[in-house]
């Protein structure tokens, strides 16, 4: 579970220990990573966590080689950073795709590999978004991230398929998380929200932990390379 101290990563990694799955809580900063393992194992939760940038692509590689087969992978870790498409720098451009598309993709392999090697199937789910189905204002480096996410998700269900290795997508809309609060602590950009999402609130977190339960589970057994969108209908019209 990538980025699975915060947010949708961390709401994920709860769910599937819920339903019996072993979890590897994977984030940059040691403290949190410790807390959330301790917190889960209070509750009687199988947890386990590792310390690591998931951005050193070599880093991801060696420790997936020396852990066993990961049956199942979250990629959740995700950043954005908004603006006007004058306004983009390249740092900014760098830094989203860099992890937003970069390591899912090498995280992917890595895994992947591994399961390859061992002969066995397994599912990798890819948080993306709405916005990988659609546009929006000043999010042109964000959408064009996840946009890539939906595009990688299909070519590696093709790839992946002969494997018994699924690949889906979660697609949620704007989730109530520590990502999103600032933008949605705006009157009207939370106003703006609320007008696209069919059902008239805002997502939780708890929206996407069944999602992601369901697509790794063997209910979901012949799902590949498509999008669960939980977007409260935004991507209807």
């Amino acid at each position: 579970m990538t980025g699975g101290t915060r947010g949708i990563g961390l709401g994920a990694s709860v769910a599937l220990a819920e339903a019996g799955a072993f979890v590897t809580v994977a984030a940059r900063t040691a403290s949190d990573v410790e807390s959330v393992v301790n917190a889960m194992a209070d509750r009687g939760l199988a947890a386990e966590g590792v310390a690591i940038d998931i951005t050193d692509f070599e880093a991801v590689r060696a420790f997936v080689e020396e852990s066993e087969p990961y049956q199942i992978l979250v990629n959740s870790a995700g950043t954005a950073r908004h603006s006007a498409i004058s306004a983009i720098t390249e740092p900014d451009y760098q830094a989203v795709m860099q992890l937003n598309l970069g390591a899912t993709i090498f995280v992917s392999q890595a895994v992947a590999g591994k399961l390859q090697e061992a002969g066995q199937g397994g599912s990798i789910i890819n948080v993306s978004s709405q916005m990988g189905h659609v546009g929006g204002p000043n999010r042109a480096v964000y959408a064009a991230s996840k946009h890539a996410v939906e595009g990688l998700t299909k070519a590696m269900a093709i790839e992946l398929g002969a494997s018994n290795i699924r690949v889906n997508t979660v697609c949620p809309t704007f989730i109530e998380t520590e990502l999103t609060a600032k933008n949605l602590s705006d009157p009207d950009f939370r106003s703006w929200v609320l007008s696209k999402i069919k059902l008239a609130r805002l997502g939780r977190v708890e929206d996407i932990m069944g999602p992601i339960v369901f697509l790794a589970s063997e209910a979901a057994g012949l799902i590949t390379g498509t999008a669960l969108l939980v977007d409260g209908g935004w991507t209807a019209e």
